[in-house]
């Protein structure tokens, strides 16, 4: 794989991610944004401000600037205190809008992947904090799925292949030929807005 089928990958990953946690909010209640199992867990709404705040600090400004910003207030973005779906969902779109231009220039000029960064002093390539973030995110986003399983009970409409339809969902793969394609191909097409 040579950078550019790599950038190309790990959008696709993140425009994937990205997807399936708004899917997990839009089933949530309002009333259940700022739902915590106990005093040690987190909200939706405080993964969501940890994601802007992480995402906003490691990638504006990424070529010239640590990665973790000294405007960044990291201990601030676990109080529960985003107090509407709206703002919520404005944190998330910054977020995300600050990763995607990020993202964008570097599919620009693959080559950017070589270049070393720094996040709290630590030299990373590129292409190494592409990855940081491609575990990161995708943890939280899966956070948010279960709060939705947890929260919607039997509502609660599954992102993936439900419970008892496995084995359908296999014969039908099972019975086309083989194909190249990126993983994330048929849920981006199946829930394009």
């Amino acid at each position: 794989m040579n950078n550019a089928e790599y950038i190309g990958s790990a959008i696709k990953q993140f425009q994937m991610y990205k997807q399936l946690g708004e899917q997990a909010m839009a089933q949530i209640p309002d009333d259940k944004l700022n739902w915590q199992y106990n005093s040690e867990t987190n909200s939706v709404a405080i993964i969501v401000k940890h994601l802007w705040g992480n995402m906003t600090s490691r990638w504006v400004n990424f070529l010239t600037e640590d990665g973790e910003k000294p405007w960044r207030r990291r201990e601030a973005e676990f109080d529960n205190d985003i107090l509407s779906r709206k703002e919520l969902l404005q944190k998330w779109e910054d977020g995300w809008q600050a990763l995607f231009a990020a993202l964008n220039t570097i599919a620009s000029k693959p080559e950017l992947l070589d270049n070393i960064i720094y996040i709290r002093n630590q030299g990373h390539s590129v292409m190494e904090a592409v990855n940081r973030q491609l575990s990161h995110y995708p943890h939280h986003v899966g956070q948010l799925l279960y709060i939705g399983k947890m929260v919607c009970g039997k509502n609660w409409k599954s992102l993936s292949i439900p419970r008892g339809k496995s084995d359908a969902y296999n014969v039908e793969k099972f019975s086309k030929p083989k194909e190249r394609g990126h993983f994330s191909d048929e849920f981006l097409k199946t829930n394009e807005k």
